[in-house]
């Protein structure tokens, strides 16, 4: 039998629970509960026809509206096959084998599972129990000469808690040696970004991903900024068709509904306050979130409470295997949060089998 790289040898698999979750109340993987936007299926339904199958893709005009959308230069960013391909050729640019990249930790698996792949030097920070407040001095001492690069989701998955744009202006300037990524991956429940800070510092990257406010994680599709010049090399690490034509037809439909964001972001907003006042009442701690999720703490009784929430077909993501007593539910409309609520109270107050 062939072996593998000792890299991929030494990984563990990482294998999402996804089967089966369609027509359940999907509070799981922090993907929009309602749908995307009308206008998204429109543009799809327009553009399958057989000739525009037959061809590859071109990107000139959806790299124009989102390029006004996001307020860049064209050349200032790379359509990615979601953020996932984003977090791969950051890496892949930057990072040869032995370099050291600092994480923290817990944060979104696909940083260590991307960087173990490039067979990286991994170091990471602890995110402090039971605030989860980002450890931004921690970050910076472990900064080094040797660190060639610095990932951090703003806000956190699965914490829900932010950095400062000014403890990001920190790091950049701690790390100018080292290539920098804010995946933003939540910023439209959040609302602060760094990328208009593309232009003042060459070691910035951002990301961004159509899975979460548009709706569209079936379609796998995101944008990595950066300065043009970064963007080049970016390109030089990327397949140039890895982004598929529908996946693209659909973002530039999806950036000119600004309605359908707002409501939805809007709904999402009034989820986070109404779920964090039920969990108030219910005495069920919980981590005070910027994202459109809320990580609750509660005990030993995580996997006893994801299986019975089950049962009545609502989905939410256990993560007590990295931080105790983890649960993380996802926030989608009101309603669909009062349903969660109702179930919740059930069994929160039946006593643990």
């Amino acid at each position: 039998m062939l072996k593998p790289r000792p890299a991929v040898l030494a990984m563990a698999p990482y294998s999402p629970p996804t089967g089966n979750r369609i027509e359940k109340l999907r509070l799981d993987f922090n993907e929009n509960t309602v749908g995307c936007s009308p206008a998204v299926i429109a543009a799809i339904s327009q553009a399958l026809t057989p000739e525009r199958l037959a061809v590859y893709p071109a990107y000139d005009g959806v790299r124009e509206s989102l390029a006004g959308y996001f307020g860049v230069a064209s050349d200032q960013f790379i359509l990615t096959n979601g953020t996932d391909e984003a977090i791969q050729v950051f890496l892949n640019t930057y990072i040869d084998d032995g370099d050291e990249v600092l994480l923290l930790r817990p944060s979104y698996a696909m940083y260590r599972f991307y960087a173990e792949v490039a067979a990286a030097k991994i170091t990471e920070v602890d995110y402090p129990a039971p605030g989860f407040e980002v450890p931004v001095d921690k970050l910076l001492s472990a900064i080094t000469p040797h660190t060639r690069a610095v990932i951090v989701s703003n806000p956190n998955n699965p914490t829900g808690t932010s950095v400062t744009l000014a403890d990001i202006r920190r790091i950049l300037e701690r790390a100018p040696h080292a290539a920098v990524l804010i995946d933003e991956a939540y910023y439209e429940f959040h609302g602060v970004t760094a990328l208009p800070w593309v232009a003042e510092f060459s070691n910035l990257f951002v990301s961004r991903t159509f899975s979460k406010v548009f709706g569209m994680a079936g379609m796998r599709i995101g944008c990595l900024f950066s300065q043009a010049a970064n963007i080049a090399h970016l390109h030089k690490a990327q397949s140039p068709y890895s982004v598929n034509m529908l996946a693209a037809v659909a973002a530039g439909a999806a950036v000119q509904d600004s309605a359908f964001i707002a409501n939805y972001v809007s709904q999402v907003l009034a989820s986070r306050e109404l779920l964090a006042r039920g969990l108030d009442r219910l005495g069920i701690a919980y981590v005070k979130s910027e994202a459109n999720f809320i990580l609750t703490l509660v005990g030993d009784r995580a996997l006893e409470i994801r299986d019975a929430l089950r049962g009545q077909a609502i989905l939410v993501r256990d993560r007590s295997y990295e931080i105790a007593g983890g649960l993380r539910i996802t926030l989608g409309t009101p309603e669909q949060t009062t349903r969660l609520l109702a179930e919740l109270e059930t069994i929160w107050k039946r006593k643990a089998s």
